[in-house]
């Protein structure tokens, strides 16, 4: 038996209003859960990626509830599939997140958890622009294979600790990361996992990457929640 299996969990799927459009999402809620993290996915990615399921499972073990969210409807991603162009829309995936940031903020089961955004390809940079829109609400910030360099001079303002994971074989997301982080002005990390390419599919990489994600999380949300969470900055 797992650890998942081990912890009672309250799942459910909702709805989260943005603009004129409903998204669809996933929420694990473990019991005496000690923060939520909520994912960021990109490149065409959804809440059915098995990469991010993967490691919301290993965050759910470790006592830390998830939120996996469709940043994009249907509708949408049938047309991103022939154009590409929305998951590059980088200011309307930061929007919606920052509005499912508001809505844990106010839905009950979550509003005392602090938030942690886990962005993976151009979600990461979407996670990154959001963090400086609600600086009080995030705690935390982990980019898997990430593409930071989108979020342009939001990296400056970004106040979040934030951790870059990047594959040993993806050279030129390293080179990104690194100047990305150059940039940024908090408690960062970045952290280079050997023989693993951009998706890390290698044996193992994986595991790498949600025991990186694991501890980075339960070191900033763990802490009581923040005054003023869900304030934005003006």
């Amino acid at each position: 038996m797992n650890k998942t299996s081990e912890r009672k969990a309250q799942q459910n799927l909702v709805l989260i209003t943005t603009g004129s459009v409903k998204l669809e999402g996933n929420l694990v809620i473990p019991e005496n859960a000690q923060g939520i993290v909520l994912f960021a996915h990109g490149s065409g990615s959804s809440r059915h990626s098995p990469r991010n399921q993967f490691v919301a499972d290993i965050l759910q073990s470790h006592g830390l509830a998830t939120l996996l969210i469709d940043l994009l409807t249907s509708q949408e991603e049938a047309v991103d599939l022939r154009t590409r162009h929305l998951r590059f829309d980088i200011g309307l995936l930061a929007s919606r997140l920052v509005d499912t940031t508001d809505w844990l903020a106010q839905n009950p089961d979550t509003s005392q958890l602090r938030v942690g955004y886990f962005g993976a390809s151009t979600g990461a940079a979407a996670a990154l622009l959001a963090a400086t829109e609600c600086p009080q609400a995030v705690g935390a910030i982990v980019s898997r294979g990430g593409r930071p360099d989108l979020a342009g001079s939001a990296l400056g303002r970004v106040k979040a600790p934030t951790l870059l994971i990047v594959g040993g074989y993806d050279t030129s997301v390293i080179r990104m990361n690194q100047d990305a982080l150059a940039l940024m002005r908090v408690d960062k990390e970045l952290e280079i996992v050997p023989g693993a390419t951009h998706l890390f599919e290698e044996v193992g990489t994986l595991e790498e990457v949600a025991r990186l994600a694991t501890g980075w999380f339960k070191r900033y949300l763990s802490r009581n929640k923040a005054e003023g969470r869900g304030q934005r900055e003006v």
